[in-house]
């Protein structure tokens, strides 16, 4: 039996349930990750899950090959991405898998594939395993089973490293997702009040998309903090890797303004320290990461290469624009939305300001959503690469990953591939409305030439 190849993306791997992923697939994606894991690592493995309707059947079938190839498993049910991350380093598991489809539409499903230390199988490891797969190169054996409640250890470990000069009242927005059943503990744990929007875990999503980046699914959270007086919101993703911010205003905040208020935190402890981010981050936060004593340290967008990133310049904070955001300050250095929403509850509460407040010596800039312009994936890498030649010779450009323009000074665009979908992604800052609707004709002017890109996104098409 074949398994599908286009299932094994750049970090992870995600499909239709009950197409791409079956019981019967999933079992032999168990074996090739048993398998995997066991040459790289070793054979005592953590699995999670999230709370998609199908997740349950997909996990068993999953744990029942890993035990085949002689891995031993702790399953420890439903948890967030993070609470598995944290349980391989915590108790140093030789790897880890969560089954889950984070913020994806209710009909897919996927696989979280972690190595020591929680350390991203993506890419060409991936590729690896699916090449056990295709071989039929299966390791045999007869692995122990055992089952795990990891919350109160995540629990306390948390409530240790954060402690609240004051009681909270947050909103939290969980989508329907399984962040719903353990962000409300955690943050009553640090002593908050806590009003629960959507906590209930429902598989089919029924309320909006578990995705806290884009504002259509924050706009509930926003009004119930607002109708309830919170001092925050807090809107996690489908696993819980990720997460959104809104003020006691409502107004919502993309993570690199997060990562801003994390890294001036830091900054007080560790001067001198570096910050990685991706090549979408406002402007702002690097140069405010140089005026608080710190060193800004630029990486291509994806989980994989942050983490990596981090690890080799020894960082303690990372973050992308998308909400990830990475702790290795007095902790393991992968992303954990939970212990980011809880650092910044510190803050505020230390700060003796509202939420808003915390940004009134910030720039206000003219900034766009990240915009994704549909591509096709055979052609999307060529265009890129056009593009690059083409700003490269006219302008000031950091070409890390796709191209980041520096019109001028305090104006800039960036377009690269999507690692996960057939899109370019785009983003536009600048220091005013006029100079921000320029520098976007002066992309799109440069995508007109190549039909297959959708100017949807444009509203200058009209």
């Amino acid at each position: 039996m074949k398994v599908n190849p286009l299932i094994f993306r750049a970090y992870d791997i995600r499909g239709i349930a009950h197409t791409d992923l079956t019981k019967e697939t999933s079992n032999l994606i168990g074996k090739g990750t048993g398998t995997y894991l066991q040459k790289i690592s070793g054979p005592n493995l953590v699995v999670g899950r999230d709370n998609r309707l199908h997740s349950p059947e997909l996990q068993k079938a999953f744990i029942d090959g890993l035990l085949s190839t002689g891995c031993n498993v702790t399953n420890i049910g439903e948890v967030t991405s993070p609470m598995m991350y944290y349980s391989v380093c915590k108790y140093e598991f030789d790897g880890g898998v969560t089954i889950t489809a984070s913020h994806n539409p209710k009909e897919y499903n996927g696989v979280k594939i972690v190595s020591k230390n929680a350390h991203s199988v993506c890419g060409d490891d991936l590729q690896e395993v699916l090449k056990l797969i295709n071989d039929e190169s299966f390791l045999i054996g007869e692995g122990n089973y055992v089952q795990k409640d990891v919350f109160e250890d995540y629990k306390n470990d948390i409530a240790s490293k954060v402690k609240l000069a004051k009681p909270l009242k947050v909103v939290i927005d969980a989508g329907n997702g399984v962040a719903g059943k353990s962000a409300p503990a955690l943050m009553r744990t640090l002593g908050c009040e806590v009003v629960e929007l959507y906590c209930e875990l429902d598989g089919n999503f029924p309320n909006h998309e578990a995705n806290p980046e884009e504002l259509e699914n924050m706009l509930d959270l926003i009004a119930k903090v607002k109708e309830t007086g919170a001092d925050i919101g807090l809107g996690f993703d489908g696993d819980g890797d990720r997460v959104g911010v809104v003020d006691e205003n409502g107004h919502h905040y993309s993570a690199d303004f997060l990562l801003l208020l994390l890294s001036r935190d830091l900054l007080t402890r560790k001067p001198g320290a570096k910050i990685v981010f991706d090549v979408k981050v406002t402007q702002t936060l690097i140069d405010d990461i140089k005026a608080h004593g710190g060193e800004p340290v630029m990486s291509k967008t994806g989980h994989s290469f942050i983490e990596s990133k981090m690890k080799e310049i020894g960082a303690p904070l990372a973050g992308e624009v998308s909400g990830h955001l990475f702790f290795g300050e007095n902790y393991y250095g992968f992303d954990d939305a939970f212990l980011g929403a809880a650092k910044l509850l510190e803050i505020l509460s230390k700060s003796g300001k509202t939420f808003s407040h915390l940004f009134d010596d910030v720039p206000s800039t003219f900034a766009t959503p990240e915009f994704k312009a549909h591509t096709p994936d055979d052609k999307k890498f060529a265009i890129v690469d056009a593009l690059v030649k083409h700003f490269t010779a006219n302008y000031d450009c950091i070409t890390l990953d796709g191209v980041r323009v520096n019109f001028t000074p305090n104006a800039w665009g960036a377009v690269r591939c999507s690692n996960t979908s057939p899109n370019l992604t785009l983003r536009f800052e600048a220091d005013s409305q006029e100079k921000l609707d320029e520098i976007q004709a002066i992309m799109v002017e440069q995508l007109k030439k190549y039909p297959e890109v959708s100017l949807d996104w444009y509203k200058g098409t009209e």
